[in-house]
Protein backbone atom coordinates (compact mmCIF):
# COMPACT_ATOMS: atom_id res chain seq x y z
CA UNK A 1 0.00 0.00 0.00
CA UNK A 2 1.31 3.73 -0.62
CA UNK A 3 1.70 5.41 2.66
CA UNK A 4 3.30 8.47 1.38
CA UNK A 5 3.77 10.74 -1.91
CA UNK A 6 5.94 13.56 -3.02
CA UNK A 7 4.80 15.21 -6.27
CA UNK A 8 3.58 18.13 -7.77
CA UNK A 9 0.01 19.36 -7.65
CA UNK A 10 -1.11 19.19 -10.71
CA UNK A 11 -4.86 19.94 -9.76
CA UNK A 12 -6.78 21.02 -6.68
CA UNK A 13 -10.75 20.32 -6.83
CA UNK A 14 -13.52 20.28 -3.98
CA UNK A 15 -12.56 16.98 -2.41
CA UNK A 16 -9.68 15.76 -4.17
CA UNK A 17 -5.74 16.85 -5.66
CA UNK A 18 -4.08 15.14 -8.82
CA UNK A 19 -0.76 15.11 -7.40
CA UNK A 20 2.24 14.09 -10.43
CA UNK A 21 4.74 11.41 -9.33
CA UNK A 22 7.14 11.21 -12.01
CA UNK A 23 4.63 11.53 -14.29
CA UNK A 24 1.95 9.19 -13.04
CA UNK A 25 -0.64 11.26 -11.86
CA UNK A 26 -2.44 10.03 -8.11
CA UNK A 27 -5.90 11.33 -6.97
CA UNK A 28 -5.97 11.59 -3.38
CA UNK A 29 -8.94 12.38 -1.71
CA UNK A 30 -8.27 15.38 1.25
CA UNK A 31 -10.31 17.16 3.99
CA UNK A 32 -10.49 20.95 3.10
CA UNK A 33 -8.02 22.09 5.57
CA UNK A 34 -5.57 19.72 3.66
CA UNK A 35 -7.00 21.13 0.35
CA UNK A 36 -6.36 24.87 1.71
CA UNK A 37 -2.66 24.00 2.68
CA UNK A 38 -1.82 22.77 -0.75
CA UNK A 39 0.77 25.04 -2.66
CA UNK A 40 0.04 26.46 -6.07
CA UNK A 41 0.05 24.02 -9.01
CA UNK A 42 3.07 22.86 -10.47
CA UNK A 43 4.90 23.32 -6.77
CA UNK A 44 5.69 20.43 -4.99
CA UNK A 45 4.38 18.79 -2.01
CA UNK A 46 4.78 15.40 0.34
CA UNK A 47 1.68 14.18 1.50
CA UNK A 48 0.65 10.92 3.94
CA UNK A 49 -1.34 8.80 2.44
CA UNK A 50 -3.84 6.19 3.94
CA UNK A 51 -4.72 3.69 1.70
CA UNK A 52 -7.90 2.28 1.64
CA UNK A 53 -9.00 -0.74 -0.78
CA UNK A 54 -12.30 -2.23 -1.14
CA UNK A 55 -14.04 -4.41 -3.81
CA UNK A 56 -16.70 -2.18 -4.95
CA UNK A 57 -14.56 1.43 -5.11
CA UNK A 58 -10.71 -0.49 -5.60
CA UNK A 59 -7.81 1.79 -4.28
CA UNK A 60 -8.47 5.15 -2.47
CA UNK A 61 -6.03 7.18 -1.60
CA UNK A 62 -6.66 9.64 1.47
CA UNK A 63 -3.75 12.60 1.52
CA UNK A 64 -2.60 14.43 4.87
CA UNK A 65 0.23 17.19 5.81
CA UNK A 66 1.15 15.51 8.74
CA UNK A 67 1.65 11.89 10.49
CA UNK A 68 -1.12 13.13 13.42
CA UNK A 69 -4.02 13.88 11.12
CA UNK A 70 -3.35 10.72 9.19
CA UNK A 71 -2.91 8.77 12.70
CA UNK A 72 -6.08 10.55 13.97
CA UNK A 73 -8.09 9.79 10.90
CA UNK A 74 -7.16 6.15 10.91
CA UNK A 75 -7.88 5.92 14.35
CA UNK A 76 -11.43 7.58 13.92
CA UNK A 77 -11.86 4.53 11.05
CA UNK A 78 -11.87 2.02 14.07
CA UNK A 79 -15.23 3.44 15.27
CA UNK A 80 -18.21 1.95 13.96
CA UNK A 81 -20.59 4.10 12.21
CA UNK A 82 -17.30 6.59 11.23
CA UNK A 83 -16.05 6.48 7.88
CA UNK A 84 -13.36 8.34 5.53
CA UNK A 85 -15.99 11.14 5.20
CA UNK A 86 -16.95 11.51 9.05
CA UNK A 87 -13.48 11.51 9.59
CA UNK A 88 -11.88 13.91 7.39
CA UNK A 89 -14.80 16.23 8.52
CA UNK A 90 -13.52 16.32 11.75
CA UNK A 91 -10.20 17.02 11.25
CA UNK A 92 -11.62 19.75 9.06
CA UNK A 93 -13.11 21.47 12.63
CA UNK A 94 -10.46 20.37 14.47
CA UNK A 95 -6.58 19.84 14.20
CA UNK A 96 -4.97 16.89 15.97
CA UNK A 97 -4.24 18.29 18.79
CA UNK A 98 -7.79 20.09 19.39
CA UNK A 99 -9.56 16.62 19.09
CA UNK A 100 -7.32 15.45 21.65
CA UNK A 101 -8.30 18.34 23.73
CA UNK A 102 -12.23 17.99 22.80
CA UNK A 103 -12.23 14.68 24.06
CA UNK A 104 -10.55 14.77 27.31
CA UNK A 105 -12.96 18.00 28.18
CA UNK A 106 -15.86 15.87 26.59
CA UNK A 107 -16.58 18.39 24.17
CA UNK A 108 -19.26 16.52 22.11
CA UNK A 109 -20.24 20.69 20.79
CA UNK A 110 -16.88 21.08 19.57
CA UNK A 111 -16.95 17.85 18.10
CA UNK A 112 -20.29 17.68 16.32
CA UNK A 113 -19.93 21.14 14.55
CA UNK A 114 -18.21 18.97 11.70
CA UNK A 115 -20.22 18.42 9.12
CA UNK A 116 -22.56 15.12 8.76
CA UNK A 117 -21.48 14.70 12.48
CA UNK A 118 -24.50 14.64 14.97
CA UNK A 119 -24.50 14.16 18.54
CA UNK A 120 -25.20 10.99 18.82
CA UNK A 121 -21.78 10.60 16.68
CA UNK A 122 -19.79 12.78 18.58
CA UNK A 123 -20.88 11.21 21.58
CA UNK A 124 -19.19 7.66 20.56
CA UNK A 125 -16.50 9.68 19.14
CA UNK A 126 -15.83 11.07 22.61
CA UNK A 127 -16.37 7.87 24.68
CA UNK A 128 -14.11 5.14 22.29
CA UNK A 129 -11.67 8.14 21.44
CA UNK A 130 -10.57 8.53 25.36
CA UNK A 131 -8.19 5.52 25.47
CA UNK A 132 -6.68 5.63 22.35
CA UNK A 133 -3.82 7.38 21.50
CA UNK A 134 -4.73 9.80 18.72
CA UNK A 135 -1.14 11.07 17.94
CA UNK A 136 2.30 10.71 18.39
CA UNK A 137 5.31 12.81 19.24
CA UNK A 138 4.80 16.07 21.68
CA UNK A 139 1.06 15.99 20.96
CA UNK A 140 0.98 12.58 22.42
CA UNK A 141 2.37 13.40 25.87
CA UNK A 142 -0.19 15.88 25.87
CA UNK A 143 -2.53 12.78 25.36
CA UNK A 144 -1.35 11.25 27.88
CA UNK A 145 -0.96 14.19 30.23
CA UNK A 146 -4.88 14.35 29.73
CA UNK A 147 -5.70 11.70 30.58
CA UNK A 148 -3.54 10.54 33.83
CA UNK A 149 -5.08 10.73 37.24
CA UNK A 150 -3.82 14.57 39.02
CA UNK A 151 -1.09 14.21 40.84
CA UNK A 152 -1.80 14.68 44.71
CA UNK A 153 -0.34 17.96 45.72
CA UNK A 154 2.67 18.29 47.51
CA UNK A 155 2.49 18.41 52.18
CA UNK A 156 2.74 22.27 53.06
CA UNK A 157 4.87 23.10 55.70
CA UNK A 158 1.93 23.78 57.80
CA UNK A 159 0.41 20.60 56.88
CA UNK A 160 3.80 18.72 58.03
CA UNK A 161 3.88 20.68 61.28
CA UNK A 162 0.52 19.59 61.85
CA UNK A 163 1.11 16.08 61.20
CA UNK A 164 3.92 16.21 63.82
CA UNK A 165 2.20 17.74 66.69
CA UNK A 166 -0.75 14.77 65.95
CA UNK A 167 1.92 12.57 66.22
CA UNK A 168 3.04 13.65 69.73
CA UNK A 169 -0.64 12.83 70.76
CA UNK A 170 -2.37 16.55 70.48
CA UNK A 171 -5.75 16.99 69.22
CA UNK A 172 -6.37 17.56 65.76
CA UNK A 173 -8.08 20.87 66.11
CA UNK A 174 -5.60 21.93 68.35
CA UNK A 175 -2.43 21.06 66.58
CA UNK A 176 -4.02 22.88 63.67
CA UNK A 177 -5.01 26.19 65.31
CA UNK A 178 -1.80 26.76 67.19
CA UNK A 179 0.39 25.70 64.05
CA UNK A 180 -1.78 28.36 61.85
CA UNK A 181 -1.41 30.76 64.22
CA UNK A 182 2.27 30.41 64.34
CA UNK A 183 2.26 30.64 60.27
CA UNK A 184 0.32 33.99 60.60
CA UNK A 185 2.93 35.44 63.40
CA UNK A 186 5.88 33.94 61.73
CA UNK A 187 5.39 33.72 57.73
CA UNK A 188 5.24 32.11 55.18
CA UNK A 189 8.37 30.73 54.87
CA UNK A 190 8.53 29.91 58.28
CA UNK A 191 10.32 26.13 58.65
CA UNK A 192 8.94 22.90 59.77
CA UNK A 193 10.91 22.72 62.88
CA UNK A 194 9.93 26.34 64.01
CA UNK A 195 6.19 25.48 63.11
CA UNK A 196 6.48 22.73 65.41
CA UNK A 197 8.40 24.72 68.35
CA UNK A 198 5.92 27.97 68.21
CA UNK A 199 3.16 25.18 67.89
CA UNK A 200 4.51 23.79 71.28
CA UNK A 201 5.12 26.69 72.95
CA UNK A 202 1.32 27.57 72.55
CA UNK A 203 -0.09 24.72 73.88
CA UNK A 204 2.80 25.23 77.42
CA UNK A 205 4.83 21.77 76.13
Amino acid sequence: MIGRLRGLVAEIGEEEALIDVAGVGYVVRCGSRTLAHLPPLGEEIVLHIESQWSEAHGLKLYGFLGRDERRAFVTMLTIQGVGPKAALAVLDVLAPVDLVSAVAREDKAAIARANGVGAKLALRLITELKDKQLTEGPVAAFHAQVHAPAAPPAPSNVGEAVAALLGLGVAEVNARRVVEQAALRLGDDADIPALIKAGLQELGR
